[in-house]
């Protein structure tokens, strides 16, 4: 288990350099995010989950936690981490914690440059958080970097396979859906090359599979 974290305490106000409106949306979506997003993921969020191996213990970071969807599958007896850039969201992740018994440390964090030394968790759980940011590679980047040797990550997202280009409906939906919430056509792929990382499972998840998770361990 990697030594205990030197980080600070939280700060009031999250740091995350994709500001203005990219962080604005998601406090005006927070009332009804749950509502438009917890039924239609579930059994994608469950079943990305259930790939990772977890004990009592286990350090866990849920990176752009949003309201705490993942929060129902994960064990109560790890020592989690959760951060995400809307303190409005943050909100409801604190009570969803407290209301499901979680002794957890939700705060706000910015993905693209985290807060925690080298190497700190044994899991890292990236749900369609990557294809949000402003700079996807640099928020995997951060992921590896604080995932300790052998640790293992879970990324689900919407995202392009291989080298193939983007098909016209997605070309032509992606600015706007950039606009409202999330980037179509990261090429997923391309965020593993440099990276010492095995390809456990990759597999598509979510309605009409419009989802990808690639389990990936850091080796």
């Amino acid at each position: 288990m990697p030594p205990p974290s030197p980080h600070q305490p939280p700060p009031e106000a999250p740091r995350a350099s994709g500001s203005g409106w990219q962080t604005r949306r998601w406090s005006l979506y927070a009332p009804i995010y749950d509502r438009v997003a917890a039924r239609i993921l579930r059994s994608a969020r469950r079943d990305a989950i259930a790939t990772l191996d977890i004990q009592a213990g286990t350090r866990v970071l849920l990176l752009g936690g949003g309201t705490g969807l993942d929060l129902p599958f994960l064990p109560r007896d790890i020592e989690l981490e959760v951060i995400d850039a809307s303190p409005a969201m943050l909100r409801r992740c604190r009570e969803r914690a407290e209301t499901l018994g979680f002794d957890a440390n939700v705060k706000p964090g910015d993905a693209m440059a985290l807060d925690f030394p080298d190497g700190y968790f044994d899991v890292v759980i990236a749900h369609l958080i990557i294809a949000v940011v402003p700079q996807p590679q640099r928020a995997f980047d951060e992921a590896l970097r604080v995932l300790a040797s052998d640790g293992e990550l879970s990324l689900l997202d919407k995202g392009l396979r291989g080298n193939r280009p983007a098909g016209r409906l997605r070309r032509l939906l992606n600015p706007l859906a950039r606009l409202v919430a999330t980037n179509l056509n990261v090429p997923l792929d391309n965020l593993l090359e440099g990276h010492a990382v095995q390809r456990l499972e990759d597999r598509d998840l979510g309605p009409g599979g419009a989802l990808r998770h690639m389990h990936l361990r850091k080796i």
